[in-house]
Formats: C-alpha cells, structure tokens, sequence
C-alpha cells in the first residue's frame, strides 16, 4: 500500500438527529438518534465528555458495536454535538484515561499529589486483612453484594472496577441501582467515571480500605466481557491478577465461580474455564473458592469434579445459601448474565452470593480480634471445606 493511501476506517462512523432523550444515569444520557439509511437507533452520550444533546441537535456517532450486534455493547455511542460543544475542563486532575485515542479523558485520582487524600494514600501500604471478593464478570457485583449485606446489613462495601471491559462506570445500569447500598465506587487503570478515580488496581484496594473506611471490597471487570474461545484469550485472565493484588496488599482474597447448568457453550457448563484458570493458574498467591453448598449434587457432582484439580493454595469451601434464593429474588436490579437472568442461571448467582456471605464472615469484629466461642461455632456451622455432594 502507498503511503498516501488512506486506510479503512475502524470506526463505523454516522451523523444523525437526536430526536428523544430518555434515561438518564450518572454520568450517561440514553437518546433516540435518527441516522439517515440506518433509520432511528439507540444512543448513549456520556455527559462529562460531549455534554449534554437535546432534541434537534446534530451529532456524530460511533456505530461500530451497534452494527456488530453485541448484547452488551449494542449501541451507538455519541462522540460530539458538533454545533454545541461542552465548556472546558476545570480542576487539577492530571490523571489521562484511555490514553491517546481520541476520547481521552482528564480525571483527578485519588492517588495523585493535588487531592486531599494523597497524604493518606502516601502511608497507605496494607487492606489489614479486609476480604475482598473477585468475580470475572460484572453481572456477578449485585449478586455478591446481596449475599454480603444479606448476612450483616450494616457491612460499608466498595466495588473496584477495573479495565476488562466497558471503561465508563456510567455505561452500568447497575451501578446506578446500587449506589444506595455501596460506600463508594472505584475506577482503575484506563477505567472511569467511579466516585474515586485510581491509577492501578493496587491504589483502588487501598482507596476502598483507607478512604472509602470499606468493610469489604467487590472487584469486577466493567460491563462486558471479551472472550475468544481459547484458553488464555479471556479479559476474565484478569481475576487471577486481581487476587494476587489483594494478597500482595494483605487482604483476603476471595473467588466468586462462575458456575452454569444454563450456558449451551460446554467450556463454561459447570465451573467454568475461565474461572478454573483466572484462580488456578493465575492467582499465584492463592485464593479462597466458595460454592453454594449443595449445589454440586444438584448439578450431578460437575462442580466437585471440576474444582478437584485447584492446587492446594486455593481452598475451597462449602457455604450455607439460606435465604440467599429470597434476597436474590428481590434485587433492586434485573439479575442477568449472558442474556439470561434468575432463575435461569440461579447456580451462577447463587455462587456469586455464597462468596458475597462467605467475605462478611470474614470481616473481623470491631475491637475484637478474636471471634467469641459462639461466633466461631456460627462461622463453622454456615462453613464447610468438605464438598456437599
């Protein structure tokens, strides 16, 4: 090729009419776009980057993922109003997200030297033990929060988002709905849009422990999820590195399964890979499994056989799910994963709030480090490491 030919675009650029606006989140406005040809589509514009269009306004879109039919990036996403363009940044945020594309983004971090918190984050070096619960998808977050505050109601749980998948926070419904119930919302890495912002994962941890003053922490990708069908070409990889985050910090790391009796696809029947090989072999440090007990003998002894070759850092334990089906069965948001919801995947979710329980046993008793005789016996008794089959 010359170098004065030009190259295909890898954008599927549109131009269009906003026509209806809709839902609006914490960061996002939901429009209806009339786009010559394609006729009228779904949009979303993120407020902070293109501002805020109205009826009428003109608007370049990107349709890339639209057109590609993606459940959960299928939509056009606004990339300005050219004829009403935003005002200028403000503040002294120097972090840069998504760094060198042209929708890079200035955020001020929690970690950097103008916030209040630096002199903190400075001494911050340790999460004291804090659980922290590790899921490969986000769909799994509302679930392992319902299991934490279903337990202890009175637990402060942050949620740290990282970089795998959608980089706004405010592309999550979910997050919206759970706001109420969360101390606060971290993004990591080249993810955005959190109530504190972080350069790794590692200052996100100590954000959620030291500034958020969190009981506990959820990590999850963002929303999405990129899979090849191949080994090791899943952004899930990602789990396993969160996990030696947390042991690396002094926390406790905890996996949520990724457990189906649902998915058509064989790889993800039972345990699923990507769960298998994010905690087996990529969480050097080790980390805790937890399954629903009983769940393996209802899904004919899969989950036993596929969680029998964990090398023996990753113990896994049994928890009692009492009341777990009824408090997920009242979610303040739509449980779903892979287009299907609860019950459908009730294994998936149940797994996600058995790990949700198991991390609020584990949150130490203020003032008392040691567990009373009757508060152990509790723990031994919703707590097996013997599989329920």
């Amino acid at each position: 090729m010359s170098s004065s030919a030009v190259p295909a675009s890898r954008i599927r650029w549109r131009r269009g009419r906003v026509t209806a606006t809709g839902r609006s989140g914490r960061d996002s406005l939901e429009l209806t776009v009339d786009v010559p040809g394609d006729g009228e589509v779904r949009a979303l514009a993120y407020r902070s980057l293109v501002g805020s269009p109205e009826i009428g306004d003109d608007v370049l879109l990107n349709t890339t993922a639209l057109a590609q039919g993606l459940g959960t990036g299928g939509t056009a996403l606004v990339i300005a109003v050219p004829d009403r363009l935003p005002p200028d940044p403000e503040g002294t945020g120097h972090l840069v997200k998504a760094r060198y594309t042209p929708l890079q983004v200035s955020v001020q971090g929690v970690d950097e030297q103008d916030t209040e918190h630096h002199a903190l984050m400075v001494d911050a070096d340790d999460l004291g033990g804090m659980p922290v619960v590790v899921a490969d998808l986000h769909s799994a977050l509302p679930a392992v929060l319902i299991g934490m505050l279903a337990t202890d109601p009175d637990l402060k749980v942050a949620y740290v988002m990282t970089d795998g998948g959608a980089l706004p926070a405010a592309f999550s419904r979910t997050l919206d709905a759970l706001a109420p119930s969360l101390a606060g919302v971290v993004t990591v890495g080249q993810a955005w849009g959190g109530d504190l912002e972080a350069v790794t994962l590692h200052t996100g941890l100590l954000a959620a422990r030291h500034v958020l003053q969190a009981d506990l922490a959820v990590v999850t990708q963002g929303p999405g999820n990129l899979g090849t069908g191949t080994p090791w070409g899943f952004s899930g990889v990602a789990a396993g590195e969160a996990c030696n985050a947390v042991t690396v910090l002094g926390g406790d790391p905890i996996g949520a399964l990724r457990i189906s009796d649902a998915d058509p696809r064989p790889r993800h029947r039972g345990v699923s890979h990507h769960s298998l090989t994010s905690f087996g072999r990529v969480a050097l440090g080790g980390v805790t499994l937890v399954a629903p007990r009983g769940l393996s003998s209802e899904l004919g002894g899969q989950v036993d056989e596929d969680l029998a070759g964990q090398p023996k850092r990753n113990p896994v334990v049994w928890v009692d799910t009492d009341g777990l089906d009824t408090a997920l069965g009242l979610s303040p948001v739509p449980l779903s994963t892979m287009g299907r919801g609860y019950p459908e995947e009730r294994a998936y979710f149940l797994a996600a709030a058995a790990a949700g329980r198991f991390a609020a046993l584990r949150v130490p008793v203020p003032g008392d480090e040691e567990a009373t005789p009757e508060e152990a016996e509790a723990e031994r008794d919703a707590v097996d490491a013997d599989p329920q089959t």
